[in-house]
């Protein structure tokens, strides 16, 4: 089974306070996406990056 790789902390807070905050909020950021509001959202931002070449279409 291969390493997962360890994402690269440049901040001054501790891997546990990082993995703590990203706990708290990850279940708002998954009702956001879920939600019809958020996928608009995100469409409009996927369709302006992608005409800015910010990220490749797939």
């Amino acid at each position: 089974m291969p390493r997962k790789k360890k994402p690269i902390n440049h901040s001054d807070l501790p891997d546990h306070e990082i993995e703590a905050i990203a706990r708290c909020i990850l279940p708002d950021i998954l009702a956001l996406f879920e939600s019809e509001e958020g996928q608009k959202e995100f469409a409009a931002w996927k369709a302006q990056h992608e005409l800015e070449g910010g990220i490749h279409a797939e």
